[in-house]
């Protein structure tokens, strides 16, 4: 399936989905590593070798700051985490909503990272991998227009270094915040640093 930018960027660029990633997926699971493909995913969900988006132009950045600026989410969560010194464990998920499946497949296979899900009406593609959404952010944070401000509070969380309570409850604020901003979420969201202050409080 080819898709051309020129839409969007007015730039002679067309882009050209391979299915070789979903062979070499497969290979791999074969080999001990990655997963097959099933009926609801529809691209592997392993990450390749490298930086996210190593061959993308800078059309390719622009094109896919645009699709996450009009039908994207960039969210945050907080969730228990035994493993963790202070029990929590802050993550950023990078989300793209569409009805056509071939866009995000080729969002998928240009960037090599997240996988696909169907819904009843649409696709979503997801990344929830930190290094690779820090990756992706920086990558595309020249190019954002109507999500600059989300994409700087991700950015901050996935930078910051918890290494003490305080340092825990000031990602919970930054993730309350970008929570603000996203629109979809209103009726769940959740007040993180009031519920670490609760639980920090009640274990001191």
């Amino acid at each position: 399936t080819s898709m051309s930018a020129q839409h969007i960027l007015g730039l002679e660029k067309t882009f050209t989905f391979s299915p070789c990633q979903k062979w070499q997926g497969n290979k791999q699971a074969q080999n001990g590593g990655g997963h097959y493909c099933t009926s609801q995913v529809f691209l592997v969900c392993f990450n390749m070798v490298g930086s996210v988006g190593k061959g993308c132009s800078e059309a390719d950045r622009a094109y896919i700051a645009g699709l996450i600026d009009c039908d994207g989410a960039i969210m945050a969560s907080i969730e228990s985490h035994k493993e963790k010194k202070f029990r929590f464990r802050v993550r950023v998920i990078l989300q793209l909503t569409q009805k056509n499946k071939n866009l995000l497949q080729w969002v998928h296979t240009l960037l090599g990272v997240g996988y696909i899900r169907q819904n009843r009406t649409t696709f979503d593609w997801i990344a929830k991998d930190q290094h690779y959404c820090r990756e992706l952010l920086e990558m595309i944070q020249a190019y954002s227009r109507g999500k600059q401000k989300q994409v700087k509070l991700a950015l901050e969380i996935l930078q910051a270094s918890i290494t003490s309570k305080s340092n825990l409850i000031k990602v919970a604020q930054l993730a309350d915040t970008l929570s603000s901003y996203n629109v979809r979420s209103f009726g769940r969201r959740k007040n993180y640093a009031s519920k670490i202050q609760e639980y920090t409080s009640s274990n001191d």
